[in-house]
């Protein structure tokens, strides 16, 4: 199993972003695997306003009407509880100055045994997951 930070979908969909050469070997690699994939509605909604005020509001519904529809792509949504156990990694990683939708997705990757990480951001490394690609 592996968990699609935003940096991917930002990466796969915007061409002129640092990270869009690797974000596309990193997404045909996962398409050549049978590897669940997941990702919450909070990460969504952190690629998907990027990508809207990079391309614009357009492509940004189209490509998150594509995403939704995407039957390889389970899209986990936080209870309370989560989002309460989110703020210990707020505390924990201050220093770091990681965002709440970061701290939300750790603890749905540990609720959800998920190790791996497609991602550009380090500090899923802080939290002790392996980053892919």
């Amino acid at each position: 199993m592996i968990f699609i930070d935003a940096g991917a979908f930002v990466g796969q969909h915007i061409k002129r972003d640092q990270h869009h050469r690797s974000a596309i070997a990193g997404w045909k690699q996962i398409a050549r695997t049978p590897e669940p994939c997941l990702t919450s509605n909070l990460v969504l909604n952190e690629a998907f306003t990027f990508i809207a005020r990079r391309v614009g509001y357009q492509f940004a519904a189209e490509r998150a009407r594509s995403i939704y529809a995407s039957r390889e792509l389970v899209i986990l949504r936080p209870q309370e509880e989560d989002e309460i156990a989110a703020l210990d990694f707020l505390e924990k990683f201050a220093d770091q100055r990681i965002g709440f939708t970061d701290c939300v997705s750790f603890v749905l990757m540990r609720k959800n045994k998920v190790r791996r990480v497609f991602t550009f951001d380090h500090h899923f490394a802080f939290a002790g997951f392996s980053l892919f690609p």
